[in-house]
């Protein structure tokens, strides 16, 4: 999804309650805030959300990770029944967890229900525990998501019968059916690592970094670009960043020192310097102290922000 303004997305409270990013009113939160939040973000003209995926969560891990990770593709899956225009963005599938042709069934029937708003959001992933635990390659999770990425190309694209054969992956004449609604499904691939950056640039139609603050994104941008270009890559490609945590308008109470606050144009200001560096779409969370306030901020920021980002 090649875009030539600045589009903006959400990942979505409530999913995904790390103690990196989750505010305190979510832990008391259930599905029926997360219906909400999805029709304000559907609402105020958000390009996407999207959602995380992890499977387990190991003990050592869980004072920080929590436990609470809802499934992407049911949780898409539910909120594109309650929603209308915006898109559905898994960030990131593990997908080296499960065998391909499970994940194209499931994503492709994903993409048909909701009429084709579906980005798939693919990434290494990072917890040993739980591939080990699924039987799947912790060491060579890279190379086995290369693989994937090539068995997914073929699985979701327009063929009821998809064939492949790899290394890992060896699989033709099975059918499957839906197809999704889209001719070609976007494949963004998350992280920041240098494998990860090369992987978005060669096999990926965009990258979504994790974490990467502003002065690290021109120098992987332009490696980007420069591994596309040695390798004559011309298809459309999508550039994301996370940004700052935001908050619309002079907060009260205590949002954090990065968190990039004030009237909409100090704001927007802020965010155009994204698309200066050469990045298509941003993705945005914001600071809130309950629900109400988080839907007030997705309206502010689509009325009075987003119009001020091109």
């Amino acid at each position: 999804m090649a875009v030539s303004a600045l589009a903006y997305g959400v990942q979505l409270p409530v999913q995904a309650q790390s103690t990196l990013f989750a505010e305190g009113w979510e832990a008391g939160a259930g599905p029926e805030d997360l219906v909400a939040v999805a029709r304000a973000v559907d609402g105020a003209g958000f390009d996407y959300l999207a959602c995380c995926d992890h499977v387990g969560v190991p003990r050592r891990l869980a004072p920080a990770m929590s436990t609470v990770w809802y499934d992407p593709v049911t949780t898409l899956g539910h909120l594109a029944a309650v929603t209308e225009r915006v898109r559905l963005l898994s960030h990131v599938a593990v997908v080296g967890l499960r065998h391909p042709l499970v994940t194209a069934k499931q994503y492709a029937t994903l993409d048909h229900l909701s009429g084709g708003r579906l980005v798939l959001g693919v990434g290494a992933g990072h917890v040993r525990e739980e591939f080990e635990a699924l039987g799947a390659d912790f060491e060579r999770r890279g190379a086995v998501l290369d693989e994937v990425i090539d068995a997914l190309r073929a699985a979701l694209g327009p063929e009821e019968f998809p064939e492949h054969h790899g290394k890992l992956y060896d699989f033709a004449g099975l059918g499957q059916r839906p197809r999704p609604a889209q001719p070609y499904v976007p494949l963004w691939v998350g992280g920041s690592s240098p494998p990860a950056v090369r992987r978005a640039a060669l096999k990926g139609d965009g990258w979504l970094p994790q974490g990467d603050p502003r002065e690290r994104l021109p120098a992987r941008i332009a490696r980007i670009r420069r591994l596309r270009a040695d390798h004559g890559i011309e298809r459309p490609f999508t550039v994301g960043a996370i940004t700052e945590p935001l908050y619309v308008g002079r907060p009260g109470w205590e949002v954090g020192r990065r968190t990039v606050a004030g009237a909409p144009e100090e704001i927007a200001e802020s965010l155009r310097a994204y698309r200066a560096m050469g990045v298509d779409q941003i993705q945005v969370r914001f600071r809130s102290r309950s629900r109400a306030e988080l839907i007030e901020q997705i309206g502010l920021f689509g009325a009075e922000v987003a119009p001020r980002l091109q």
